[in-house]
């Protein structure tokens, strides 16, 4: 995706590409978008890539609420990101 790849080129130097480091950069760039924003790069993804994106919101969704519904496991403590 051109967007992933231009956020790369901008912050490779600057993060250490830890997973505290992605989030961070991920969540100051969704706080900025708006609405429309992000409807227009969803509009401009190829099958592939939608694919990819609702494949990762549909699972790290459904393992969220495996582990606060406690799946036949003991309990879980899950504190779900807040994504925007």
């Amino acid at each position: 995706m051109k967007l992933v790849d231009e956020l790369y080129e901008l912050y490779r130097n600057k993060l250490t590409g830890d997973e505290e480091d992605i989030d961070m950069l991920a969540f100051a760039f969704l706080e900025e978008m708006t609405h429309e924003d992000l409807l227009a790069l969803i509009q401009d993804m190829d099958k592939q890539e939608l694919y990819d994106l609702m494949g990762i919101y549909l699972i790290e969704s459904l393992k969220g609420k495996f582990a606060r519904d406690d799946y036949g496991q003991r309990p879980v403590t899950f504190y779900p990101r807040n994504i925007h």
